[in-house]
C-alpha cells in the first residue's frame, strides 16, 4: 500500500473539456510533479500526448465509483482538484478519500445541496485528518468570495467597521456558462424537484452556514433599476452558488461582515430602455441556460480563440451605517468559464502547495481557506486583477 505523497497535484476528471485545460496549465509550472487521473487510460494516454505533457507527468486510471482507486490517489497526492461533474452523480467517494486521507482537494462545484451534505457528512473527518477541503474554487465563487474578502479587508483597515451591505454587479462580461457548469444546474434542479428539502435548502442564502438564519436578503431574482449605479439590473446565473458562498465565508468568520451582512449579485444593462430591454431578456432563465446555439455539452467548450477573447469584470460596492464606501472591482482576461477558471483553480492548488497555507482541516471556502495568499498570488500571476477604492461617504 502506497503511503509517501509522491504527487504534488493531482487531476481528477483530466479528460473532460476543462480538465485538459488545467492540466495544460498546470503543466507549465515549474517543479510542480502533477498526475492526470480518470476513468480510461487510454483517453488520458491521448490528453498527456496532445497536451504535450512531460513523460512524468503520470497517467493513473481511477472511476469514481472505485473508492479504493480514489484512495490510493488521496494517499499519493498532496491535492488533488476534482474536476468531474455532476458533482453529486460522481463526487462523493474522491471528497470523502481525500478527507479520510489528510489530503488536500479543490473542486469547481456549484451544486449547493451537495456541498451541504458532503460538510455535514465529512467535514468532522476532514478536521481530523488536516485535509483542507475548499469547494467553488472557480468562476464560482473566487471573485466574489476574494473580492468581498478583499473588500472587508479594506474596511478593517481603513474604516474600523464592515461594509454591511455590498452589491455585486457584473459590469462587462464576454463568455458562456461552461457546459459542466449548465449539467450541474440542472442535476441540482432536477434533485430540488423531487424533494421538497433540497428546494427549501437551495433556497436559502444561508445553506453553506449550518445552524445560522440570518436577515432576509436583497432581491437579485427580478428586474431592477439601481438608482445608486444609474443602470438597470438582471438576474445573474452565478448568483445562487456565490451568494450562498460568501455567507459562508462570513459564518465561518464569526460574522466579521456582520451578522445583518446583505449581499446581493446582478448584472448591469444600462439606463434607459434599451437597458431595461436587455434586462428583461436576460432574466429570462432559458436564455441563460439556453443561450443562442445552445450551451456547450459537458466534454466541449470554445476554441482558444474564443477563450482569449473572453473577459469579465465584477465590481463589489460595500456601504454601512457611518455613510463610507469601497469598492473593489474584479476583472479576468480570458472566458471565465473555462480559461480563467481553470487558472483560479490551479493558482488555488499552487497556492495550498507552495504558500505556507496555515488553514487547519474542513470545509472552506476560497476565502477563509486561501484568503489573501491567493489574492497577491492571483495577481502577481495576472489571472485576475484587483482595483481598489475607498472613502468616508457614499
Amino acid at each position: 500500500m502506497t503511503t509517501v505523497k509522491d504527487i504534488d497535484i493531482a487531476v481528477f476528471g483530466a479528460t473532460g473539456f476543462t480538465g485538459q485545460l488545467i492540466a495544460e496549465y498546470l503543466g507549465q509550472q515549474d517543479g510542480v510533479k502533477v498526475a492526470i487521473a480518470g476513468r480510461n487510460g487510454d483517453k488520458l494516454t491521448k490528453v498527456k500526448s496532445d497536451l504535450g505533457l512531460s513523460e512524468d507527468t503520470e497517467t493513473i486510471v481511477a472511476d469514481a465509483s472505485d473508492k479504493s482507486a480514489l484512495t490510493e490517489l488521496a494517499r499519493r497526492a498532496q491535492v488533488v482538484i476534482a474536476a468531474a461533474g455532476p458533482y453529486q452523480h460522481y463526487g462523493e467517494n474522491l471528497i470523502a478519500a481525500c478527507a479520510e486521507e489528510g489530503t488536500d482537494y479543490l473542486d469547481l462545484c456549484g451544486e449547493s445541496n451537495w456541498i451541504r451534505a458532503m460538510i455535514d457528512k465529512y467535514d468532522a473527518t476532514a478536521k481530523a485528518s488536516g485535509a483542507r477541503i475548499i469547494n467553488s474554487s472557480g468562476f464560482d465563487s473566487i471573485p466574489s468570495d476574494l473580492g468581498i474578502l478583499h473588500l472587508q479587508n479594506l474596511a478593517a483597515k481603513h474604516q474600523k467597521q464592515p461594509f454591511t451591505r455590498v452589491k455585486g454587479r457584473v459590469e462587462a462580461m464576454q463568455g458562456v456558462a461552461s457546459g459542466g457548469t449548465v449539467a450541474s444546474i440542472m442535476a441540482e434542479m432536477g434533485v430540488a424537484a423531487q424533494d421538497p428539502a433540497v428546494a427549501e435548502l437551495i433556497g436559502s442564502p444561508y445553506a453553506l452556514a449550518p445552524g445560522f438564519a440570518g436577515p432576509e436578503q436583497p432581491d437579485g431574482d427580478s428586474v431592477k433599476f439601481d438608482e445608486d449605479l444609474n443602470s438597470w439590473a438582471a438576474p445573474f446565473i452565478m448568483a445562487a452558488i456565490n451568494t450562498k458562498t460568501v455567507h459562508r465565508s462570513n459564518f465561518l468568520q464569526s460574522h466579521r461582515y456582520g451578522t445583518d451582512f446583505g449581499y446581493d449579485e446582478m448584472t448591469m444593462t444600462g439606463p434607459g430602455d434599451e437597458g431595461k430591454e436587455l434586462a428583461t431578456q436576460m432574466a429570462d432563465p432559458g436564455a441563460m441556460l439556453n443561450p443562442e446555439g445552445g450551451p456547450p455539452q459537458p466534454g466541449e467548450g470554445p476554441s482558444p480563440e474564443e477563450r482569449e477573447a473572453g473577459h469579465f469584470t465584477i465590481a463589489y460596492h460595500g456601504t454601512n451605517s457611518a455613510d463610507q464606501y469601497g469598492l473593489v472591482r474584479v476583472s479576468g482576461f480570458q472566458d471565465p468559464g473555462y480559461g480563467c477558471t481553470s487558472k483560479m483553480i490551479s493558482q488555488a492548488a499552487l497556492c495550498l502547495l507552495k504558500d505556507d497555507v496555515e488553514t487547519a482541516g474542513g470545509f472552506w471556502t476560497p476565502a477563509t481557506g486561501l484568503g489573501e495568499k491567493l489574492v497577491d498570488r492571483l495577481g502577481d500571476t495576472g489571472v485576475l486583477k484587483f482595483e481598489t477604492e475607498v472613502s468616508t461617504n457614499s
